[in-house]
């Protein structure tokens, strides 16, 4: 009786998606004729008319956004290596797991945005302090991963490569990078968001430029619809570093195979 709701090809999976978006916005624009729900929720063709003057009319977001994503790019990048190498030391070597044990774990406890004030007062209210910020926030989700990665591997795996004649290097580059590697991108897929939170976060805190900047200065003023576009973007934007993401794994995954294979197998 459902056979109809399930989507048998891309096209009508994307149909569906579509006819969702199209009735919530709907019914978005309809409640929204309430000057009541308008006022806490926006109306649709004003967050439309905002991020059109933002990009075409006025074009004055480019600078805002120009900063927010570098943010967010060094921090996704300056978070990623190095939690995936702190990952790779500590799941490699079970005396400094074992001793750093605690304060890592008393470090990914600790509400990491009452650090914003401190790395302001370390870097300045300029990018830097919001990339520490994000940074904290991204290096636990990579580092966590990696290490689990690690930690996971097959002891069965590693005395084969080891009779084989492996040594540590070959053991690094053969064994525990490829197990790793789809833990990695598991959290990647994370930290693309946790790094613009770092980053708009800290934009929030202090800034004088930035795209949650422009956000802070319209709740100021209670222009709902301008706050609405400015999550708009930053969504979209996130979306896209996302599909990026998932692009770059599709290409270093190949050898993994497809959940279909995997069931036929």
């Amino acid at each position: 009786m459902l056979n109809f709701l399930k989507p048998t090809s891309k096209l009508s999976l994307r149909v569906w998606q579509v006819g969702i978006l199209i009735v919530v916005i709907g019914g978005w624009q309809l409640a929204s004729a309430d000057p009541k729900i308008a006022f806490f929720f926006g109306k649709p063709l004003g967050v439309a008319g905002r991020i059109w003057d933002w990009f075409v009319a006025n074009g004055d977001i480019y600078s805002h956004l120009g900063i927010t994503l570098t943010e967010t790019v060094l921090a996704f990048f300056i978070g990623t290596t190095s939690g995936l190498g702190v990952g790779l030391w500590l799941g490699l070597s079970p005396l400094a797991s074992n001793i750093l044990d605690p304060y890592i774990k008393a470090l990914n406890s600790m509400p990491r945005v009452i650090l914003a004030p401190i790395f302001a007062m370390w870097f300045g209210l300029g990018i830097w302090s919001k990339v520490a910020l994000a940074v904290t926030l991204v290096f636990f989700i990579v580092f966590f991963n990696v290490y689990q990665g690690v930690r996971e591997v097959s002891p069965t795996l590693l005395d084969n490569a080891r009779m084989l004649g492996a040594d540590r290097k070959q053991l690094l580059r053969q064994v525990y990078l490829p197990s790793a590697t789809s833990w990695v991108f598991s959290s990647l897929h994370t930290s693309v968001g946790l790094a613009f939170v770092g980053a708009v976060v800290g934009e929030y805190l202090g800034s004088a430029a930035g795209v949650g900047y422009l956000i802070l200065q319209a709740e100021g003023t209670l222009d709902v619809n301008t706050v609405i576009a400015g999550i708009f973007v930053l969504t979209a934007c996130a979306l896209i570093l996302d599909s990026i993401v998932g692009v770059i794994e599709k290409r270093l995954m190949r050898w993994q195979p497809k959940s279909g294979e995997t069931e036929k197998l």
